[in-house]
């Protein structure tokens, strides 16, 4: 199977406000608009998308019935000024920032849908967890 494009989709019973969580503090824009549906791309990498699609909708079987959990993490170059501007504007935090030994700096957000976002910038690791990458994987 050769995947042409990747991207997750939040079911929600908010699409709006999910979407404009999206579009205000993480720099997606609508593709597409529908009120059971948002297409979002990045504004930055067209090849960064992300769909908001309506709970109980016909397209989709029945959800939340055991649905698994869901962390969307977002890789940037600076989380320190994210996270004092996800503080500015009242993210829901549920991790503050912190430094993790496996290498990230990060802090943990929860959308209007109740999904986590993580958002991550990359550091070195402490020597134990540097011995588990790659070399080409290993961050700097």
């Amino acid at each position: 199977m050769k995947s042409t494009n990747y991207y997750p989709v939040v079911i929600t019973p908010e699409v709006a406000k999910t979407a404009a969580f999206y579009t205000e503090h993480l720099g997606f824009k609508p593709s597409f608009e529908a009120d059971w549906y948002v297409h979002l791309q990045s504004v930055e990498d067209p090849s960064v998308n992300l769909a908001i699609l309506e709970e109980g909708h016909p397209t989709i079987p029945e959800s939340d019935a055991g649905a698994p959990r869901l962390i969307l993490n977002f890789e940037v170059e600076d989380v320190d000024a994210v996270f004092a501007r996800a503080q500015r504007e009242g993210w829901a935090i549920l991790k503050p920032l912190c430094d993790e030994a496996f290498g990230q700096r990060h802090f943990i957000a929860r959308d209007p849908s109740g999904t986590m976002v993580d958002v991550i910038t990359p550091i070195p690791p402490s020597a134990e967890f540097a011995a588990q990458y790659r070399d080409d994987a290993l961050p700097q």
